[in-house]
C-alpha cells in the first residue's frame, strides 16, 4: 500500500492508476467501516434510554438525542456518498469531475475521498446553492 507522500510524489501521467485506486479504495473502505461502527454505537447509546424525572435532566437528555440523530443521519449519508465513490473506482471514473471530466486531484480526494467534484466545479456549485437558498 502507498503512503500519502508516495502518492504525492507520483508523476501526473500516474494519474489514478492501479496503485493510486488501491490506495484510495482502502481509504473509502475504512472510512465506511468507521462510519458503521459509529453509527452502531449511538444506536446502541440512543436504545441505552434512562428515564429522568427532573425536567432539566430530561432536557437535556432530549438535546443530546437530538444531536446524536442528527450525526447518525450525516453519517448513514456519507455512507451512501462513500458507496458511489467505490462504485466510481469500479467503473473507472473516480478521480475526475462529473461535471468537468477534468481530475479532481490526488491532495482534494485526500482530504475528501467521496468528492465527485473538482474544486473549481464545487465552488460553482455552492455559490448556486446560496445563490437559490436565500
Amino acid at each position: 500500500m502507498l503512503t500519502t507522500a508516495q502518492l504525492l510524489s507520483m508523476p501526473e501521467d500516474a494519474y489514478m492508476n492501479q496503485a493510486q485506486l488501491a490506495f484510495f479504495k482502502q481509504l473509502l473502505e475504512w472510512q465506511l467501516d468507521t462510519l458503521q461502527a459509529n453509527l452502531l454505537l449511538t444506536s446502541v447509546h440512543l436504545h441505552d434510554h434512562q428515564e429522568t424525572p427532573d425536567p432539566a435532566d430530561r432536557a437535556t437528555q432530549e438535546e443530546t438525542h437530538g444531536l446524536e440523530l442528527r450525526a447518525r443521519e450525516r453519517e448513514r449519508k456519507h455512507i451512501k456518498t462513500i458507496h458511489a465513490a467505490l462504485v466510481r473506482i469500479a467503473q473507472g471514473q473516480y478521480g475526475y469531475c462529473e461535471e468537468t471530466g477534468e481530475p479532481i486531484g490526488l491532495a482534494r480526494l485526500i482530504a475528501r475521498p467521496s468528492t465527485r467534484l473538482c474544486l473549481e466545479a464545487q465552488e460553482r456549485h455552492e455559490r448556486r446553492e446560496r445563490q437559490f437558498n436565500h
